[in-house]
């Protein structure tokens, strides 16, 4: 005899049978869907969840020297800038404040304008980098541009929630491993030269690390502006999904978007970007001055960073720093 369910769970278990067909078939641009997150489907953290008291002991435990490396480029007038973004200080007054008392303080203030979070060294967070699927804009998790997105700010996958960094870092001189100076601009680094540059440097990928790319495309930094910002070496997707698998928490770079541009495929433009952020929460940091490590060969260190916390931003500024 058939055992009949009750109304409520059979229209349930009716309406999940129909549904799952349509989800597991369903495609992006770049794939399957991304969501949820292994980190469950409220997540606005991603790989940032990797940083456990373990991973930070960890870190610590690198530091042997107590010598600090500042990673970040001085924010100035005249330094590169992506498209039409745009960078201005003013100190308003000169002096802006004062005198007053009869000790005659004076003081200055600066005013800063620009897309301050994507301008010079710049941490890329969870709400920069989406995808176009139908008619939304979907972004880490699955969240929809048009639940989460003002104009006064991002309601969710806002930098406040990436929390500080503190972990391993590591740096992968590409172009010293390949034997040059500088690689070429439009230079794709594969998993072979990534596995090569690890084997020359006595190292390995762990889960929680955070990878900089040296490719000695930063020499260009205010020299070659032009050639700078519009093409730059870098990890192409192929490398990219590698290093997805090995679960790091961030990359970063000498250039101005860490993986290659234009890339493997010129019709998919910043797609390394959509496979980190956009469908594994991991992290990217640009613009970086990768020299004095270079020159000290310093492979392993504590890496130092914490995002500026402003609610709602798609990135931050900042001098994230080596410590070893």
């Amino acid at each position: 005899m058939q055992r009949r369910l009750p109304l409520a769970v059979g229209c349930l278990l009716a309406a999940l049978m129909h549904a799952t067909p349509i989800a597991l078939s369903a495609q992006t641009p770049t794939g399957s869907p991304w969501w949820p997150s292994p980190w469950g489907a409220e997540d606005q953290r991603g790989a940032a969840n990797r940083l456990t008291p373990a991973r930070v002991l960890e870190a610590a435990s690198l530091i042997t020297q107590g010598k600090v490396y500042p990673l970040g480029r001085v924010y100035q007038q005249g330094m590169p800038l992506f498209g039409t973004r745009q960078y201005k200080l003013v100190i308003p007054g000169l002096p802006t404040g004062g005198p007053f008392g009869t000790n005659q303080i004076v003081y200055n203030d600066e005013f800063v304008a620009g897309e301050i979070g994507q301008v010079g060294t710049q941490f890329d967070g969870l709400g920069h980098i989406g995808t176009r699927v139908g008619s939304d804009e979907v972004f880490y998790n699955g969240f929809k541009l048009a639940e989460f997105g003002t104009a006064d700010g991002l309601t969710k996958l806002g930098v406040e929630n990436a929390g500080p960094f503190f972990t391993r870092g590591i740096l992968l001189d590409v172009a010293a491993y390949k034997g040059v100076a500088r690689l070429d601009p439009t230079y794709v680094i594969t998993i072979a030269d990534i596995e090569g540059t690890l084997a020359r440097q006595g190292l390995s990928i762990r889960e929680g690390d955070v990878v900089l790319f040296r490719t000695g495309h930063g020499q260009l930094w205010m020299q070659d502006n032009q050639t700078y910002e519009t093409t730059n070496p870098g990890p192409g997707v192929t490398a990219i999904k590698w290093l997805i698998e090995q679960k790091i928490v961030m990359t970063g770079g000498d250039t101005p978007s860490v993986e290659a541009v234009p890339g493997e495929n010129p019709d998919r433009p910043f797609e390394g970007h959509q496979w980190l952020m956009n469908r594994n929460g991991i992290y990217n940091l640009e613009n970086l001055d990768l020299e004095q490590l270079a020159a000290d060969r310093v492979y392993q260190f504590a890496f130092v960073f914490s995002p500026l916390r402003l609610k709602g931003a798609t990135g931050s500024p900042g001098n994230p720093i080596a410590v070893r």
